[in-house]
């Protein structure tokens, strides 16, 4: 059978039974929004919260095993535990899947055999299977997108630095590789651990096995496939609804259009829904297929829903509606289109001059950012310097920290960036420009063991009434120094930098700089009702500029100052419904709309 008529024959099976299908995957989504992942939130945040830890990161995580060894057990735990989840919920998926096809679903049944796979994991398959979760995100994607494997990924800022030099991208490209190649060939692992009652590493190893010969490669055709497919529906659906909204702008009469937005925003968000969830289950079919589960040639008659069946996924997606067209109607009107400041990310523009120095400052002011973003270290004199490295050798060639290095040593160094040249700069010049120039600063403080014991004590005495009478903003990826700055002068406005968005923000911060990638509305939210702002870092992308204004950030730390102002301008003073729904669809995550 080719591929194309074995699609046909897929979606007349899931066409058959559409509402069955729909409900088993509207109720894992719902699970988990409104069960699993806040319960697993609120639980963590509590133990914390409870241990007076604020934060996990690498900073203190060997303090939380030393000195708090019941929290790190009490977080390991949880850890297996949603690892146990992740799983029971695939295997659900599965089951619900093959059941519906075999015409013989219930939830009940469903539910039953989901809990004699979850009896069957033992302690030492859940490592392994969290290496499988950590190989197959890709594709598991493709057939079940569920928000908790939303995170398993590798930060941008990362990312960024890994692709700076060539064997630095080598090894990214390489390690992608690998991780292609054995998520490809352990495809077949969860159908065979939910089906086959195998063992985390016997299924891994058939799954191995199964994919040695070319078949597999038929597979994953199907599955690209089915990829493009969805992007082919997908833009010819978006670009109809969108041509709709278009003309019916160009009518008299406000209301009647926004009416029409209302509508079609939502129309984008329930098709895109389904289009997803018709694309999931022909993706599970083609992988079922190799190991004999669904026949495709099975006769089958037409499953009768049941009323009550019928009755709650009328009542559930009724709710999902409604939601989504108040959130639309928000949206559309306007009242979360708030403007968030623009940051220049240490001091540039586009380049235009070296970072934290002087002449890229009088550059960047002009274009009127809301604040500079710049560095400070300590010198080995206990001054400070503004530099973002902790090592000299990437600007100015020299192989030397900034606490190696007095001030007056360190501002005879001339730093090499995007073809300029500039002398690094003492915080006290920088500050005085600054001044003159009128622009605000968004001050991180850097940290290193070779700090002085007394440096914020000196920052504060130095520059504490300064930062507060022009309104400047601190912040630090360091913890310590937002507890210690709190401490020594409460009346400053202290921000902690986060690069991973692990639990709900709960600290003596004032505010949050988060690395965009894992940053999403559920932290901005929770943010927002303690009236701490949020900043995102590091944003360069128009459409991602409109995502975070989408998901209502505060601030944009962005190296392009300029297109981020244009990119507000626009956002915001674009009266056209048509625009800000072509807005929504290139800045929101489609998979995620009915999720969120």
């Amino acid at each position: 059978m080719s591929i194309f008529k074995e699609l046909k024959a897929y979606t007349r099976e899931f066409t058959r039974h559409w509402l069955q299908y729909l409900m088993l995957f509207l109720s894992l989504n719902l699970i988990n929004q409104f069960i699993v992942i806040p319960l697993f939130r609120y639980v963590t945040t509590f133990v914390l919260q409870a241990s007076a830890i604020p934060f996990v990161s690498y900073q203190n995580v060997v303090t939380i095993i030393t000195t708090h060894t019941l929290v790190f057990v009490i977080l390991i735990i949880e850890l297996l535990l949603l690892l146990v989840v992740i799983y029971a919920q695939f295997a659900y998926l599965l089951h619900g899947v093959r059941a519906i096809y075999s015409e013989n679903f219930t939830f009940k049944g469903s539910f039953k055999e989901t809990w004699a796979n979850v009896k069957k994991i033992r302690f030492g398959s859940l490592l392994l299977l969290g290496l499988y979760f950590l190989l197959v995100v890709p594709f598991a994607d493709i057939v079940f997108r569920t928000p908790l494997l939303a995170k398993i990924q590798i930060p941008e800022f990362i990312l960024d630095y890994m692709t700076r030099t060539p064997i630095l991208l080598t090894i990214l490209i390489v390690f992608y590789a690998v991780v292609l190649l054995f998520g490809i060939r352990l495809i077949f692992t969860l159908p065979l651990m939910v089906f086959g009652q195998k063992k985390t590493r016997t299924a891994m190893k058939k799954s191995w096995q199964l994919t040695k010969n070319a078949k597999w490669w038929a597979i994953i055709l199907r599955l690209i496939i089915i990829g493009i497919f969805v992007s082919a529906i997908l833009a010819i659906f978006y670009l109809a609804v969108y041509g709709l909204q278009l003309g019916w702008d160009l009518l008299p009469g406000k209301y009647p259009a926004l009416v029409l937005a209302i509508i079609n925003l939502s129309l984008i968000q329930i098709g895109s829904e389904l289009v997803f969830i018709w694309a999931s289950v022909i993706s599970l079919l083609i992988i079922f297929a190799p190991l004999k589960i669904t026949p495709i040639n099975e006769a089958t008659e037409k499953m009768p829903a049941g009323k009550i069946l019928k009755t709650f996924t009328a009542v559930v997606f009724g709710l999902i509606v409604v939601t989504s067209v108040v959130t639309n109607i928000l949206y559309l009107v306007g009242v979360n289109s708030h403007a968030p400041v623009v940051i220049s990310h240490r001091g540039v523009d586009d380049k235009n001059g070296v970072q934290n120095t002087l002449e890229s400052l009088r550059k960047t002011a002009k274009e009127k950012p809301d604040y500079v973003e710049i560095d400070l270290h300590e010198t080995r004199d206990k001054q400070f310097i503004v530099v973002h490295d902790d090592n000299l050798q990437k600007l100015t060639g020299v192989n030397k920290t900034p606490s190696e290095l007095t001030l007056k040593q360190l501002t005879k160094l001339t730093a090499k960036e995007d073809g300029h040249e500039a002398k690094l700069v003492s915080f006290d010049n920088y500050l005085k420009e600054a001044q003159r120039l009128n622009q605000k600063l968004l001050i991180e403080i850097k940290t290193t063991p070779q700090d002085s014991k007394t440096m914020l004590e000196r920052f504060n005495q130095k520059y504490g009434q300064t930062i507060i009478k022009n309104k400047y903003q601190v912040q630090s990826l360091d913890y310590r120094v937002i507890e210690g700055l709190h401490e020594i002068n409460p009346r400053l406005f202290v921000l902690y930098i986060q690069p991973y968005n692990f639990t709900y923000p709960r600290s003596v911060a004032d505010g949050y700089s988060m690395e965009y990638s894992t940053l999403n509305s559920d932290f901005i939210w929770q943010a927002h009702l303690q009236d701490h702002p949020v900043y995102a870092w590091t944003i360069n992308d128009e459409k991602l500029m409109m995502k975070m204004m989408y998901e209502q950030v505060d601030g944009l730390i962005t190296d392009k100052v300029s297109l981020a102002k244009k990119t507000i301008k626009q956002f915001q003073d674009d009266s056209s419904y048509a625009n800000r729904i072509l807005n929504y669809i290139i800045v929101a995550r489609m998979p995620n709309d009915l999720e969120a």
